[in-house]
Order: C-alpha cells, then sequence, then structure tokens
C-alpha cells in the first residue's frame, strides 16, 4: 500500500519492517563511474537532484566503483537528516589492494576508476561483519538501514548458511534494520527467501514489462511478508525509451530478435494510449503487492525529473491489460 509522503513521492512499507521507502529508489552505480567517468561534482549534483525531486531511498554497493558510489553517496546524504532516508548497500565482496593494478577497472568490473584495489568474495560471516565496517567508514554515515548479500551465485550455500544469518544477527541487535540479498536472478533468492530470516530480496532486471521471469520468486515473497527491491526496470536500456532502436540493449547485451519484438509492440500500445515506454516500465514492477520500490540507474538530472513524475502519473487499467496480452500472448 502506498502513502503520500511529506516529500511529494510516495513511500510504501519495507514488508515486515519498520522502513518507509520512496517508491522510486536511487540506484549507486552511476556514482561509481558506471560505464563513464563523472566528476565529484556530477555526481554531487545528480544526487542533490534526487533528493530535491523527494527520493528518499538510495542503494549502493562497495562493487560500485571499488567504493567511489559509497564514498560519493554517503557525502551526499551525511547532513541530511538521517530519519528522513533510507540507505542500503551490500556485502559479499571485500575491497582490498590490487597487486597488479592494470590502470582501470572498467574492462574487468565495468567502472570508469583506477583499479588499485580489487573484490576479493567473501560470504563468511566475518566477511559480512569486516565489509559492513569498511562501508560505514566510506560512507560516513553511522549507520546503514538495509544490508543485501550481493550477487552470491557461486556461493548461494554459504550466503543462506553463514552470510545471511550473520545480518540477522545484527539487525536483531538493532545494528542495521533490514536484512536481505540482491541478485539478477531469482531461483537463489528464491532458496534464501524460503531457508533464512531475511526481509528482503532485490532482483535486478528479472521483473521488468517485458521479462516476467521473476513471477514465483515475488508470488513467494508476498506469502512470506518478504519486501522486493525491483531493480533496472529498463533492463539495461531495452526499455529505456519510447521506441527500442535496433541494437539495444537486453541484459547488457544485444537484445534478441523476440525480446526486442515484444518490446517495440508493447511500445506500440504505450504509444497509442498517450503515454512512454519509460513511463510503463517504471511502474510495471509496483503493481505486485511484494514491491516495495523500483530501484532505478538515474544518471542526470533529467531521467531523475522524468522517473519521478512517472512515478506520480497513473496509467489506466485498460491500459496494463493490453501490456499484459502482448507479453502473455507469446509465452
Amino acid at each position: 500500500m502506498s502513502t503520500a509522503s511529506t516529500h511529494g513521492l510516495a513511500t510504501r512499507r519495507l514488508g515486515r519492517t519498520a522502513l518507509d521507502v520512496t517508491v522510486i529508489g536511487f540506484g549507486g552505480a552511476a556514482p561509481g563511474n558506471f560505464g563513464q567517468a563523472r566528476s565529484d561534482e556530477e555526481a554531487a549534483a545528480d544526487l542533490a537532484a534526487a533528493w530535491d525531486r523527494g527520493i528518499r531511498y538510495f542503494d549502493t554497493a562497495p562493487h560500485y566503483g571499488l567504493g567511489l558510489s559509497e564514498r560519493r553517496v554517503g557525502a551526499a546524504l551525511r547532513d541530511r537528516p538521517r530519519a528522513e532516508f533510507v540507505l542500503s548497500t551490500k556485502v559479499g565482496r571485500l575491497l582490498e589492494p590490487n597487486p597488479a593494478p592494470a590502470g582501470s577497472d572498467l574492462a574487468d568490473g565495468g567502472f570508469a576508476v583506477p583499479d588499485d584495489r580489487r573484490r576479493v568474495r567473501d560470504y563468511s560471516a566475518d566477511g559480512v561483519r569486516r565489509s559492513l565496517e569498511a562501508s560505514l567508514d566510506r560512507l560516513g554515515i553511522g549507520r546503514i538501514d538495509i544490508a543485501l548479500v550481493h550477487d552470491p551465485d557461486d556461493h548461494v550455500d554459504q550466503a543462506v548458511r553463514e552470510a545471511i544469518p550473520a545480518l540477522t544477527a545484527l539487525r536483531d541487535q538493532g545494528v542495521i534494520g533490514a536484512v536481505g540479498i540482491g541478485m539478477n536472478q531469482w531461483q537463489a533468492p528464491l532458496r534464501a527467501v524460503d531457508e533464512t530470516d531475511g526481509d528482503v530480496v532485490m532482483i535486478a532486471g528479472r521483473w521488468p514489462l517485458a521479462d516476467r521471469t521473476a513471477q514465483p520468486l515475488l508470488d513467494r515473497c508476498a506469502e512470506r511478508g518478504v519486501a522486493v527491491l525491483a531493480a533496472a526496470p529498463f533492463n539495461s536500456g531495452l526499455l529505456a525509451r519510447p521506441y527500442p532502436a535496433a541494437g539495444v540493449t537486453f541484459n547488457y547485451e544485444p537484445a534478441p530478435p523476440p525480446m526486442l519484438q515484444r518490446a517495440r509492440a508493447l511500445a506500440g500500445v504505450c504509444a497509442a494510449a498517450g503515454i512512454s515506454l519509460p513511463h510503463a516500465a517504471l511502474q510495471f514492477p509496483l503493481r505486485h503487492p511484494a514491491v516495495a520500490a523500483v530501484v532505478a540507474g538515474l544518471s542526470t538530472s533529467p531521467q531523475i525529473d522524468a522517473a519521478v513524475e512517472q512515478a506520480r502519473v497513473p496509467i489506466d487499467a485498460e491500459v496494463w491489460a493490453r501490456l499484459d496480452a502482448v507479453v502473455e500472448g507469446e509465452r
């Protein structure tokens, strides 16, 4: 259930927790120089624009820019009233000195930053605690609201048996507010929902308008009172523009022809209804009762303005029915 907020953007309760998040969350990859370099001033301006437009949920991770995102997000928020925003970061990748730097992390990690440090996977209980301590230091903020185990694709057993229980112990001590897992697949998070006492799942790219493969996960989350944070609603570009052009990406690779055809059909329905494809893409995840927020990679002030406006303008049920028919008709 959405409620109005004092800053103009609707909020939703994060599952069973005491946290309320704005329905649009600011994804912190861009302040980490994802794909291209940004100055400190540019990143600060974008984060300030997000705040000014009412966004109060901010997500980051050590992975993003080898800590750069956490430092920039922390700098943007540390003088804001702490009770007015929700902050999440992630565990599972410790940052250590790189014994053989090549000069840039862009080729290996995707971030335009010096690779003087490297990511070391560690999903142990001790690794989780050390990761949180390092994140707090980079952020310069005394408390993290949501801690997510990040991408344990090859370490699912350890994440379920060690990382998440270590985080839930910290939650029960009042150190953090909520615990969960964040991945680009839905099967491992489904196991985590069934086997742990987590509060939240962040699922990236598996619950956008054109690809609804995470339906079993979201339905289980709704049954168990676990909140969902739906990240990457535009799925790396496929749904980011009114009409998907040739060569557009899906899952960070060229979109397969059937998926491109589907996206174009969805764009046609949107155009006939007088709305844009990105408008529908941003709102679609919020239709599921388990979803608390859509976390989008908003890298410029115009993108932030557009996302906030799209979140506020409702879409008629008849239009949703036509959009659903496009996807369901291809199954």
